[in-house]
């Protein structure tokens, strides 16, 4: 089964997605046929967790040509059911607060990617440039250097922190039909979407069926949440509220994070009144305590010709603290740095595998850490971070030292001797993978 003519239809989906701005497709479930299926079962993560049926992907692939034909035959007939959703609890923050993700079935993973597959190449041609989550070709990085070059290019400004209150949990599913129909008119896929939303939650051996939201962890979630936001707030900002403003102003969002930048406050002000009306209308809320607005500008700026002293005002957006700084030149610039609660939250669970792991041999440890530290870097690796990289790494030596003494009680392993170690057990050293 090749992928290639897969491929093919999507780019098809696309030109006349482009070709059609204003026509809702009546017909786009006859995309979805084994070869599409077998592709969607390609890009499903095989190490997942399991769902309510505790049906593993070797399990499922014993007999994937069957099983696949099976989920076609019941998707086009209408007679597929949605499992319910698995709820689990994971941490959030460095208070003790916890985010609900819902564990689908591998089966119905399997279709929600393939309804996926069909949706993305269709509403590519909608979503604007400020969107950059769960999107191809675009990451956080493309969004954090988009942030950067406007903030750089305006000088800084006021800046919306926005924060939808259980964003997930909130999202009015009738608005999202309304929403989805302006463009899908198609009856199999508006019927398999409708039973995603309406699937149960299995918390506590019970079932529940909540009224709002979409199970955060889904893998038609995240398309789904930008269909919506995209309605929502980017279009709204384009098309409404920009031309009615006296300056500059962009918007960059990331799935359900987003930041809203002006260069006059009044303009700020204005939005930042209006926001939780217009929010409001669709069923969310705007976090009240969360949701701030900031004075971002220029250091000298903000203190020229004025009694008052400079306010060096951050934010935090996408796991990194933005505030001010001096370039090597002397000059100001917008500079990057890891969030503590981010840093703080990456090192306890280090900390709790190390913990869990101290018995194992040492080369081991040794490769699992590197890994871990690997995949730190490859996030926070950003210009201008490598700072607290450093930070992370001396604190991971240090953890890693603090357990491996707790092996055997009274084991004391003193620096020279664990600097030893690690000559011969060594951690990679802290590096920029991103230059933005």
């Amino acid at each position: 089964m090749e992928s290639t003519d897969v491929s093919t239809r999507q780019q098809r989906i696309a030109e006349l997605a482009r070709i059609h701005p204003e026509v809702s497709f009546t017909s786009l479930a006859h995309h979805i046929d084994l070869r599409w299926l077998y592709e969607a079962y390609l890009r499903t993560r095989k190490d997942a967790a399991v769902g309510v049926d505790g049906q593993t992907a070797e399990e499922y692939a014993k007999d994937l040509g069957g099983n696949l034909r099976s989920l076609l035959e019941r998707a086009k007939a209408g007679t597929y059911f949605a499992p319910p959703v698995r709820r689990v609890y994971i941490p959030k923050g460095t208070k003790g607060e916890t985010r609900p993700i819902g564990i689908t079935s591998f089966e119905d993973k399997v279709l929600q990617r393939a309804v996926q597959m069909v949706l993305e190449p269709l509403y590519e041609q909608e979503f604007l440039d400020c969107s950059y989550g769960f999107r191809p070709g675009r990451s956080a990085h493309d969004a954090l250097q988009a942030l950067w070059n406007g903030l750089m290019k305006m000088g800084g400004g006021w800046l919306i922190d926005l924060d939808i209150k259980k964003f997930f949990d909130t999202l009015d599913k009738n608005h999202l039909r309304e929403i989805l129909k302006r463009r899908v008119r198609d009856g199999v896929l508006l019927r398999l979407i409708g039973k995603w939303l309406n699937a149960g939650v299995l918390e506590d051996g019970g079932v529940s069926y909540p009224e709002r939201g979409t199970p955060q962890g889904a893998v038609i979630s995240p398309i789904l949440s930008n269909i919506y936001l995209h309605d929502v707030l980017d279009r709204w900002f384009a098309e409404v509220v920009k031309p009615r403003l006296k300056g500059e102003a962009f918007l960059i969002r990331f799935a359900d994070d987003e930041v809203l930048v002006f260069a006059r406050k009044e303009d700020a002000e204005r939005v930042m009144d209006v926001l939780p009306k217009r929010f409001g209308k669709y069923g969310l809320t705007i976090h009240p305590e969360k949701t701030r607005l900031i004075c971002f500008g220029k250091p000298q700026k903000r203190g020229e010709g004025t009694s008052e002293p400079p306010r060096w005002e951050k934010f935090n957006f996408l796991g990194f603290t933005h505030y001010w700084g001096r370039s090597r030149k002397g000059a100001w610039v917008v500079k990057r740095k890891t969030e503590s609660t981010r840093f703080t939250r990456a090192l306890r669970s280090i900390s709790a595998w190390c913990r869990r792991n101290r018995h194992k041999p040492l080369d081991e440890q040794q490769r699992v850490l590197a890994s871990k530290l690997k995949g730190h870097y490859a996030y926070y690796g950003i210009t201008g971070n490598i700072k607290c990289l450093g930070n992370f790494l001396y604190q991971v030596r240090r953890t890693w030292r603090k357990w491996l003494m707790r092996r055997s009680r009274g084991q004391y392993i003193p620096w020279e001797r664990y600097q030893q170690m690690l000559n011969r057990y060594p951690l990679p050293p802290a590096r920029l993978v991103h230059a933005c």
